[in-house]
């Protein structure tokens, strides 16, 4: 994986964050479980294409 991903997911992690405890501090619950969950869809999105990836990669090394 490379290391501007890594950067890439912590800074979407930090946003989310922050953005959940200003809106839990603020009595909106909901919108902060919105967050969270945006986030994570977020970073499993750019995981996919990571993912799919590694699958081609051992398909052509074992000539599948």
């Amino acid at each position: 994986m490379e290391v501007d991903m890594i950067f890439k997911i912590a800074a979407i992690g930090i946003i989310v964050s922050v953005l959940n405890q200003v809106l839990i501090r603020s009595g909106r619950e909901e919108q902060a479980m919105m967050t969270t969950l945006a986030g994570l869809i977020v970073v499993l999105m750019m995981l996919i294409g990571e993912i799919s990836n590694l699958f081609e990669t051992v398909k052509s090394v074992f000539g599948l």
